[in-house]
């Protein structure tokens, strides 16, 4: 598996391809499929209408490709392509980075997310869920770094906690109408947050969302096991000092 994600930067490396690979592997796939993405409709190879998810489409005409290219397509190559992809790196990076020395709970997280959000999206009338996945991560990372403090623009102070409803707040502003995408996000966000932070305490230590053997399995190999019974990496074990500097945090 390590040879498919690729290795870390190397000494010598441009700071942008340093950037690059300093991203956990799941992070730095799907920022660069993002904007290659963008660029491919921007030069007019793809459409976003080839792109889109549709139910009739994926399970009547068998273009399965949809579920996930969906997820890759955040609009043209402009400002809100860049504001949308620094966030999506940025709080996808602490949250996989949070996740112990595999990708197999991060990996897990984004199944469990985009088969949430493919579910509710026919009820809504969502095409693109990319928006929505982010706002889920984002929550998710704002719960379990409540005393974070942020700055919008440097003007809006606030703690992690609010960050997706700023976002929502700017996103009704910019765009005139009711984010629903990043609502549904938000919603899919809380069910992990709640059944992976707040419901196992209370519950003798049970994690019903925590990935099967099976699955770490694929990323970990047969470590994996032995480093399940021994506890493994918990992921409510946030690194709040990285989390702090990585975040726009006001000092």
């Amino acid at each position: 598996m390590a040879a498919l994600w690729g290795n870390g930067g190397q000494p010598g490396q441009f700071p942008l391809e340093q950037w690059f690979y300093e991203m956990p592997p799941c992070t730095r796939w799907w920022t660069t499929a993002t904007v290659a993405t963008s660029v491919l409709v921007q030069c007019h190879v793809l459409t976003p209408f080839q792109l889109f998810y549709s139910f009739r489409a994926v399970f009547v005409k068998a273009q399965y490709w949809r579920l996930l290219s969906n997820f890759l397509y955040f609009g043209p190559l402009n400002l809100d392509l860049l504001f949308h992809v620094f966030f999506l790196q940025r709080y996808s990076r602490l949250l996989e980075e949070s996740s112990g020395h595999s990708s197999a709970d991060f990996s897990w997280l984004l199944l469990y997310a985009s088969s949430s959000l493919l579910i509710l999206s026919p009820f809504l009338s969502v095409p693109f869920l990319g928006p929505a996945l982010s706002s889920s991560l984002v929550y998710i990372w704002g719960r379990r770094n409540p005393d974070t403090r942020l700055s919008f623009f440097g003007v809006l102070v606030f703690t992690a906690p609010y960050l997706p409803w700023v976002l929502m707040a700017f996103s009704l502003i910019v765009h005139g109408t009711i984010p629903k995408d990043e609502i549904c996000g938000v919603i899919v966000g809380h069910i992990w947050f709640f059944f992976t932070d707040v419901y196992p305490p209370l519950h003798g230590g049970q994690r019903p969302l925590d990935p099967p053997r099976w699955w770490r399995r694929l990323f970990e190999g047969r470590r994996s096991g032995g480093a399940q019974e021994n506890g493994g990496t918990d992921t409510r074990n946030i690194n709040n000092e990285f989390a702090a500097a990585a975040a726009p945090e006001v000092r």
